[in-house]
């Protein structure tokens, strides 16, 4: 007996055709980052955007033309909004274990390894509604920059897929229905980085703007005291989850992310979220994918790896650290000793 398997068939490239980067705008930028994010992607057909969690200033956005895009699917990413929201509201913790047919599962071991019954199931608990109303609490579906020049809207649906698609399960674990843009998935992980402040996003274009910048808050977030029990998880996707490619690359500080892969129409998407952790400071990056079978949510990771090993290569956390050391005032300096 023959078995037959069929395979999905991809039609758009995973490989850029010229040079993607030729019209950004790029003189409010941090030339490190931007080009260590330039020689990560290499000859990927995507985008990266990187985010000072601190302040909401989008650092490089490589590829502005699909970074300001109107999104695509989120995939697996989708999972991070699901996670915090059933935790917001007392459903589960990070060690509750949930049954699923056939095996039992924790949200660290569900998030690590990228478990679709699991939030199908935090999904259908949930329902709809609450789902929707922390996914737009946590900027979905709504701008995240302040006045960025072509941002393009992402789509949060104001009811759940029919039930014959998935319904809310299959939303909450794929983010079926949903269009999410970069900036929106770079301003929520910024805010889990950051303990729940949600910033508007915000990409200076000139040297005025660069020195004259401040940093504008959308809405605090009350999610600080479950940021740990998620971060367990986004962290055991970069050690042993769906993520672990990062680790090819990189080992110098903790980096805390989430994959995701999905496709649409012949067109697959690859997406990586993450925030390190150094002791410099956060930066949160987003790599995005578009292509065929070469793209998926690891390959994102290990490029993730590849922009952090580039920034150490090149010093940027140390030379980061001396900077922040030599702005402390003098009598600050002194009661710090």
């Amino acid at each position: 007996m023959r078995h037959h398997r069929s395979y999905e068939r991809f039609t758009a490239s995973s490989f850029a055709n010229g040079d993607i980067f030729a019209g950004d705008v790029t003189i409010g930028e941090d030339p490190l980052v931007r080009q260590a994010a330039i020689d990560a992607l290499g000859d990927m057909n995507g985008t990266a955007v990187v985010i000072d969690p601190s302040s909401g200033r989008i650092l490089a956005m490589v590829n502005q033309k699909l970074a300001l895009s109107p999104g695509a699917e989120p995939c697996s990413t989708i999972k991070i909004t699901v996670a915090m929201a059933a935790l917001s509201e007392g459903l589960v913790t990070r060690d509750t274990m949930v049954q699923l047919p056939g095996f039992r599962m924790n949200m660290t071991d569900a998030l690590a390894k990228s478990n679709n019954l699991y939030f199908e199931e935090l999904g259908r608990e949930l329902g709809f509604d609450r789902v929707r109303h922390y996914a737009t609490q946590f900027g979905l579906g709504e701008l995240a920059g302040y006045n960025i020049a072509g941002e393009q809207l992402g789509v949060y649906p104001d009811q759940a897929i029919p039930a014959s698609e998935g319904g809310v399960g299959r939303m909450c674990s794929f983010g079926q229905g949903v269009s999410l843009t970069p900036l929106q998935l770079g301003a929520y992980v910024a805010s889990l980085a950051n303990g729940g402040t949600l910033y508007y996003l915000q990409h200076p274009t000139t040297q005025e703007e660069v020195a004259e910048f401040q940093p504008k808050v959308k809405r605090t977030l009350d999610i600080a005291r479950f940021v740990p029990d998620m971060q367990d998880g986004m962290a055991g996707a970069v050690e042993f989850g769906t993520a672990r490619r990062l680790r090819a690359n990189f080992h110098e500080f903790p980096v805390f992310g989430k994959t995701g892969t999905c496709s649409d129409n012949g067109t697959r998407f690859g997406w990586f979220a993450s925030y390190s952790d150094s002791p410099q400071g956060n930066l949160v990056t987003v790599f995005f994918l578009e292509g065929g079978r070469p793209t998926f949510g690891p390959r994102a990771a290990e490029l993730t790896g590849v922009f952090y090993k580039n920034l150490w290569d090149r010093n940027y956390f140390a030379n980061k650290g001396q900077q922040e050391a030599h702005a402390v005032p003098p009598v600050a300096a002194q009661s710090m000793q």
